[in-house]
């Protein structure tokens, strides 16, 4: 049997290299239901709701749990109540982010 090695994402988990940060339309947002069939609730930074869903070349890297802080890109029709996550946080970047002021409107929320 072929031995396999390790990814090198366990010794990453403490440091923080890069975090992505929202560009143009893209808005900050944490997972709040999962509604099935790779939609759900996500509350946004901008105070709107939004059912998004994983786009397909996702679907399989991508696993999210409610809680999660994801970064959602709004769609260009209906952007107000529809969107695609495109990128979940880590919990050292979450961290990093509440540190640089990023979620301080959601945190009031929760």
């Amino acid at each position: 049997m072929a031995k396999y090695k390790k990814s090198s994402r366990k010794t990453l988990e403490g440091e923080v290299f890069r975090v992505r940060l929202p560009r143009g339309r893209e808005v900050l947002g944490i997972l709040e239901r999962r509604l099935g069939a790779n939609h759900m609730l996500i509350r946004c930074l901008d105070g709107k709701s939004r059912i998004c869903r994983v786009p397909g070349r996702l679907k399989r890297r991508l696993w999210l749990r409610e809680g999660n802080v994801v970064l959602v890109e709004p769609w260009e029709l209906g952007g107000n109540e529809k969107g695609d996550i495109i990128w979940k946080y880590r919990p050292n970047e979450v961290e990093w982010l509440r540190k640089k002021g990023f979620l301080k409107t959601i945190e009031k929320e929760f």
